[in-house]
């Protein structure tokens, strides 16, 4: 059946139409606020020819009569009305994506996953996480306990996207396939006894504990710094217990089997019947963050870095700055 004359906006009727060009929908969206060809024109920077050509355009794509001739004007159908109750939403969702991407692109929108050993948790994964959460409630934390090295496994294969390590011969650190950002240097402090005969002393150095019975963790850094710092002293200590978690290793030392050197990270809450002194020859370690080469740029997890130095900054202050509590200890390595 032909089709009057000057209907630009009707087409025959598919079941089904193909998606609608969104220049195209904002050109009927313009036609029902202005009501002439010439004025959406205008309004576009078109001319009338091309508006026309956009509705039936339009029209076609969608299978369906948008508009119908009145005179010299066009009238939007009703199934035109239907397309703009439709439009309304659609514009709000891009609206909403581009600011969503926009979000993405400077960080405030994503997820990062975070993987350290036990006692970084509270004193400073958990902090940087909360300082995100605060500072861009749209970017998301994924935190997890995972010591290395099968933390730096889960980095290469994607599957977390910040480590935090500390400096060790037996850890991939320096590997071209990990960036490095420096965070803190922990300090080790000793565990006595309360009833040490040394609890007490002024100052103490590690070479005034050469005869005294060692506690070690069972492997890492916490067994091989205190061997190193005990070698620089000048003395092999005398192991006597090898434990694998802070609470058993200090209730160790509450109940006189031994001492252990402590690091500062893993300070939480007191532990009656345990001092913590500091050493004038304390040994310490570096810890940092570490993320797969290259995506330290991105901006979500630049974001999660920044956030991490913060709580570092913060820990290290609270920690290096006021003095050891007499009795105080806990966590793991």
């Amino acid at each position: 059946m032909a089709h009057p004359a000057g209907n630009q906006g009707w087409v025959a009727a598919r079941p089904y139409g193909s998606e609608p060009d969104l220049r195209k929908l904002r050109v009927l969206v313009e036609l029902d606020r202005r009501g002439t060809v010439s004025a959406v024109a205008a309004a576009l920077h078109l001319t009338p020819s091309a508006v026309s050509q956009q509705l039936a355009g339009l029209a076609k794509e969608l299978g369906v009569p948008l508009t119908e001739p009145v005179g010299r004007r066009l009238r939007l159908t009703g199934q035109a009305k239907l397309v703009l109750r439709s439009a309304e939403e659609i514009f709000a969702c891009v609206d909403r994506l581009h600011r969503s991407l926009a979000e993405y692109g400077g960080g405030e929108r994503g997820e990062v996953s975070v993987s350290g050993f036990g006692t970084t948790l509270a004193p400073l994964i958990l902090p940087a996480a909360g300082i995100v959460k605060r500072n861009r409630p749209g970017l998301r934390t994924k935190l997890a306990e995972v010591d290395p090295p099968a933390s730096f496994e889960l980095l290469e294969q994607g599957r977390t996207d910040v480590v935090i390590a500390v400096e060790s011969p037996a850890l991939p650190a320096f590997d071209s396939r990990f960036e490095k950002h420096p965070l803190m240097t922990e300090v080790f402090d000793v565990a006595l006894p309360a009833e040490h005969p040394r609890a007490r002393v002024p100052a103490l150095a590690l070479a005034d504990l050469a005869e005294d019975a060692w506690i070690f963790a069972t492997v890492g850094m916490c067994q091989e710094i205190p061997l190193a710092a005990c070698a620089a002293a000048g003395f092999t200590p005398q192991a006597t217990h090898v434990i694998g978690e802070w609470d058993a290793t200090l209730a160790a030392v509450r109940e006189g089997l031994g001492i252990c050197l402590v690091p500062r990270l893993a300070r939480r809450g007191s532990r009656p019947g345990v001092v913590i002194r500091r050493l004038e020859d304390a040994p310490s370690r570096r810890v940092f963050a570490a993320v797969r080469s290259g995506s330290g740029g991105m901006p979500q997890i630049a974001a999660v870095l920044d956030a991490l130095r913060e709580a570092a900054r913060t820990a290290e202050t609270e920690l290096n700055g006021s003095p050891v509590p007499e009795n105080e200890g806990q966590g793991t390595s």
